[in-house]
């Protein structure tokens, strides 16, 4: 088993191609196909199903790759500390549940290097794919949200994947809405004033869990429900319908725009609030990137001056 071999995998797996990870790799498909199988031969697994509409893991090729990804990218690692630079783009990625404020941060990491010579990835998504990226290494770091409700649930999840979270801040529950709302002007919002609106959600998909939601107090019972898969449609949601969500109230107006304000939610006995707090993912004993270590600085940074206001 080489190296090699590894980037081989890895680029099949990202690409679902052997035809274009090998136009990625500047190694023709027949070479590309023979390293694969004398990979399987020498490891005894199937590592993809082979169709005619491309290329996907088997069950054994997804543990096998999540391994390989890992090793990969300690790989890199070193390289960056002590090779010499070569001709492929170095890669980082982060994983997030729908945060403005993780936006920002990564984009002011990126203002760092040279985007010619890095490939970067942010992707908004579901919980449940947050650690799923961050487990198989096609993220380096996920972020997301724990609280009395969910700890338990999510915390066994990032155990079994081996996966450490790591607090960032504690917030409060905020209802997020555009100034025009009828209830914007109010200083707290009580459970009982939302009936006549819609609450926003983000979708976590066919099989999702009240314990995947993204937002606070998902299991309150809410009569009128609309949900969403970016943050574009949930903000054009809230001024087309006066729909609102609940939220962690870190606001990033540089890329929400300044139409929007998240109002303190008051709670009452039937409807207590509830903290979140968020933090971010990583692989347990996993050496961080330069790019990784400078992301969490950031986040760190933007999150202590926010908690400083």
């Amino acid at each position: 088993m080489t190296l090699q071999q590894l980037r081989y995998i890895i680029t099949i797996s990202e690409t679902g191609s052997f035809n274009k990870a090998s136009e990625i790799l500047y190694v023709s498909q027949p070479s590309l196909s023979s390293a694969v199988q004398e990979l399987e031969k020498e490891i005894g697994i199937v590592i993809f199903h082979r169709s005619g509409r491309g290329v996907s893991l088997t069950n054994d090729g997804a543990e096998f790759i999540s391994y390989a990804r890992r090793i990969y990218h300690q790989y890199d690692i070193l390289m960056d500390k002590y090779g010499k630079s070569g001709s492929l783009k170095k890669k980082f990625g982060i994983s997030t549940q729908h945060y403005s404020f993780a936006v920002k941060t990564f984009v002011e990491m990126v203002k760092n290097f040279n985007t010619a010579e890095y490939e970067f990835a942010i992707r908004e998504t579901k919980t449940r794919e947050v650690i799923e990226d961050v487990n198989t290494l096609k993220s380096e770091i996920g972020l997301l949200y724990l609280s009395d409700f969910n700890r338990k649930v999510i915390t066994n999840l990032l155990r079994s994947n081996d996966l450490e979270f790591h607090k960032l801040i504690d917030c409060n529950a905020y209802v997020y809405l555009w100034k025009g709302h009828p209830l914007a002007e109010c200083k707290s919002i009580r459970f009982e004033q939302l009936a006549d609106y819609p609450c926003l959600s983000f979708e976590q998909g066919s099989d999702s869990s009240f314990y995947f939601a993204e937002e606070i107090l998902s299991t309150n019972e809410y009569p009128r429900t609309i949900k969403a898969n970016d943050r574009a449609t949930m903000l054009n949601l809230m001024i087309g319908l006066n729909g609102y969500t609940l939220c962690s109230g870190i606001i990033c107006e540089e890329l929400n725009g300044g139409d929007y304000i998240a109002v303190p939610f008051e709670q009452d006995t039937d409807n207590p609030n509830s903290k979140m707090e968020i933090g971010y993912i990583i692989k347990k004993n996993l050496i961080p990137s330069e790019m990784g270590r400078l992301y969490i600085e950031k986040l760190e940074s933007y999150l202590r001056n926010i908690d400083s206001k």
